[in-house]
């Protein structure tokens, strides 16, 4: 087997096509827009290279046909959060071979520690990780808009070589509307609740719109990074500009009534993401997006394709949480879904393992886990003891809950 790092523009074609090969026939598998992969590692489009760096690989075997395809890649802001310098590896695909797979982790750990690294994550996205984080290990079924889907046979390869679960995500189901057409209602005791709340003094319930944006932008910004602060590993506060930028490439897809914000006396306090399933489009595209293909995704579009929406982020500010105001969000959503009868099924994705308040909002919308995908961490020093994610935080926030008590 030959290990080759992606230089040239075909080595570039075949880092892109191979997972087509790979997944042929495959109803479940989406492909993504080639555009995207190429961006992610474009240092023109991707901010992460202002402080980290990436590399490719592509395995061929003895014949010069690819077998394999991995990125290593790190951010130094992300890196140096961690107790131990940690980057991460993604993009991997692989035929169902050990010695292939393990030639490809050799190739990300040799390159991430000759940077510093002493641990690596995967798979992992080099971006943020609402896109193609964690390893499906079940519910192998189509996947919501950037939520990755792979080969079954992929965790026995990351165990084996000693790569350990740090977390778990999960992802919650839930229809909308069931086969007759007609709306599913929420629980009865979240409804009250949420009315109960719109009607309090100091409330108001807004949707995102593009017009107004700068504002929303930073109203998500503040409710963003007060939220989830608590999780200082891992946590770096949310850039504006990343956002902005984010938006408008998303802005083909977005539906603004699927954004809401909460406020209380105009301070803004909560915000909930749906983005309709641009997989549901993107599964006839085979990951081109030519002028062809431009005006299929018109038609898919508006002949409302995407039935199905994906939860994207939420977050409540500490001084409003088990206040009941996610349920005045979701009150708010259940109107609009009233009155668009296309949407028919809710995936909330994903919630982490070590999140167990907003795992509980989504157990009490009547919504059931359906897939699980895991982030796994391997230690370059195999003598180090191994911690998980939810015990990191723990650690960290002890001293400073003993800090409290002294005041």
């Amino acid at each position: 087997m030959q290990l080759i790092e992606v230089r040239t523009s075909a080595e570039n074609r075949e880092f892109i096509d191979f997972p087509k090969r790979l997944y042929k026939g495959d109803p479940y598998w989406v492909c993504p827009l080639d555009s995207q992969v190429n961006a992610t590692f474009d240092p023109g489009k991707n901010i992460l290279f202002r402080q980290g760096a990436a590399c490719r690989w592509i395995l061929k075997d003895d014949s010069g046909t690819a077998v394999g395809r991995i990125a290593a890649f790190y951010d130094r802001v992300r890196s140096e959060s961690y107790s131990q310098p940690t980057g991460g590896i993604g993009f991997f695909e692989v035929i169902d071979d050990r010695d292939a797979a393990f030639a490809l982790f050799d190739a990300g750990k040799k390159w991430l520690r000759d940077h510093g690294m002493e641990a690596m994550d995967g798979p992992i996205n080099f971006g943020e990780n609402d896109t193609n984080w964690g390893l499906l290990v079940d519910g192998f079924m189509q996947q919501g808009y950037g939520m990755p889907y792979n080969k079954k046979y992929y965790r026995t390869l990351f165990e084996e070589y000693g790569f350990r679960n740090y977390f778990e995500q999960y992802s919650y189901h839930r229809m909308v509307r069931n086969s007759d057409g007609k709306i599913e209602e929420f629980p009865q005791r979240m409804m009250k609740i949420a009315e109960w709340l719109t009607k309090r003094p100091g409330y108001s319930f807004n949707h995102f719109e593009f017009r107004i944006r700068d504002k929303f932008i930073g109203d998500l910004v503040e409710i963003y990074n007060s939220a989830w602060a608590i999780f200082k590993e891992d946590f770096t506060p949310l850039d504006p500009g990343v956002l902005e930028e984010s938006l408008r490439k998303a802005k083909p897809i977005i539906d603004e009534e699927l954004i809401w914000f909460a406020y209380f006396n105009n301070k803004p306090v909560a915000f909930f993401i749906l983005f309709p399933d641009f997989n549901q489009i993107l599964k006839h595209l085979n990951g081109r997006l030519h002028l062809w293909n431009l005006f299929r995704f018109l038609y898919y579009r508006a002949t409302h394709e995407m039935t199905r929406m994906r939860a994207l982020a939420g977050g409540v500010t500490p001084s409003h949480q088990n206040t009941g105001v996610e349920s005045a969000i979701f009150y708010h959503l259940y109107d609009v879904f009233r009155r668009k009868p296309w949407y028919n099924e809710l995936e909330l994705s994903w919630v982490g393992d070590f999140n167990p308040k907003m795992t509980a909002i989504y157990e009490a919308l009547g919504a059931h886990r359906a897939k699980t995908h895991i982030t796994f961490r391997y230690l370059m020093n195999r003598d180090k003891d191994f911690v998980r994610y939810s015990d990191e935080m723990a650690r960290k926030k002890e001293p400073a809950a003993e800090s409290d008590r002294d005041q």
